[in-house]
């Protein structure tokens, strides 16, 4: 039985949401709270294994409730519930902070249309329950390189092209990899984050702020140079194509009948059919499978992947698969995976 709370500073969002949950055999709802602070006492009160939260709430905000609770020694698994895209900012701080995963509401009003959140609410419950409650550590800020250091570089004969594969815990895991990653690097980044519709340009501002490269949410037609990395958009695929010599971005919804869109075996199938050995695949944190064609293709082509090692995953799945697969040339845990990278690379 999963113990929830939730907390939401609407009495009508909280009825909803602890009905859909309710409903569920595997679920017990333990108890609601109606704003940050006193969430906090009904945590440390009643000890529930998961907790829903609302981001926008008088006297703490959800992402308070988050960094109150990274001190705690065993601190329950917090799926956070946004309201618009207006909250796109605070739902990536969220995920940096600690959250296992974020659901959108259909609507802000206090509508019957908040019960069509029921299903996939449930499902990151029942996901986040299993999640191992870890936290990384926060990003450092920005650096600031030497005044001497080189400008990026292409690596002719090696890897032209570094792409990343996450899903659950991949803001934090991206938080914490962009921020260690040299200004340098001799190949762009791609990377793809299962993220609702509305998240990934705020995800991809944020990281901006901290790491030495430049990151923005990938547009169709964008040349992909050393130096540059690219969020994939929500809702589409993010592919790469080599043309004249160069490297693009190109963005498409095809296929749709797939669970995930961006799909991460859509952008490691295009790097091993434009790069080749050229390509360098990670995979990390996330449930799931995705990212397993892609890893095989990159193989096939004589591209290289690693994977993040179980003891840093917030689920350890899409890694696990890869892995168990035989496809990985190695592992290292999130605070080892810039050097695997550079090793690599």
């Amino acid at each position: 039985m999963i113990r929830v709370l939730v907390v939401d500073d609407s009495a009508f969002a909280r009825k909803v949401v602890r009905e859909v949950l309710a409903a569920s055999p595997l679920v017990e709802v333990v108890g609601t709270a109606r704003d940050g602070l006193e969430a906090l006492e009904k945590i440390a009160e009643l000890g529930p294994d998961v907790v829903t939260l609302d981001l926008v709430m008088p006297h703490l905000d959800g992402v308070g409730v988050l960094r109150a609770l990274g001190a705690a020694p065993a601190p329950p698994r917090v799926v956070v519930v946004s309201a618009s895209d207006a909250e796109s900012d605070l739902g990536v701080a969220a995920l940096e902070a600690g959250a296992v995963d974020l659901v959108r509401k259909p609507t802000a009003l206090a509508t019957g249309r908040l019960y069509e959140l029921g299903g996939e609410l449930l499902a990151k419950v029942q996901l986040a329950a299993a999640a191992a409650p870890r936290r990384h550590p926060p990003a450092p800020a920005r650096p600031s390189p030497p005044a001497d250091a080189p400008a990026p570089r292409a690596a002719p004969h090696g890897t032209r092209l570094l792409a990343i594969g996450a899903s659950t815990g991949g803001p934090q895991a991206l938080t914490r990899l962009f921020a260690e990653l040299p200004g340098d690097l001799p190949a762009p980044v791609a990377a793809v984050v299962h993220m609702p519709v509305g998240y990934t340009e705020a995800l991809a501002r944020r990281l901006d702020g901290l790491s030495r490269l430049t990151v923005v949410e990938a547009r169709d037609g964008l040349e992909l140079r050393p130096g540059l990395a690219v969020i994939a958009q929500a809702g589409a695929h993010l592919r790469v194509r080599a043309h004249d010599g160069g490297l693009f971005a190109s963005l498409g919804l095809e296929p749709s009948d797939v669970p995930h869109r961006p799909s991460v075996d859509e952008l490691f199938a295009s790097a091993a059919d434009a790069l080749g050995h050229a390509a360098l695949g990670v995979v990390l944190t996330g449930m799931g499978e995705d990212g397993l064609a892609g890893s095989r293709r990159l193989r096939e082509r004589h591209g290289r992947v690693l994977v993040e090692a179980e003891s840093s995953c917030v689920v350890y799945g899409m890694p696990r698969r890869v892995g168990e697969a035989g496809l990985a040339l190695a592992e290292a845990p999130l605070e080892a995976m810039t050097a695997a990278i550079l090793r690599w690379l």
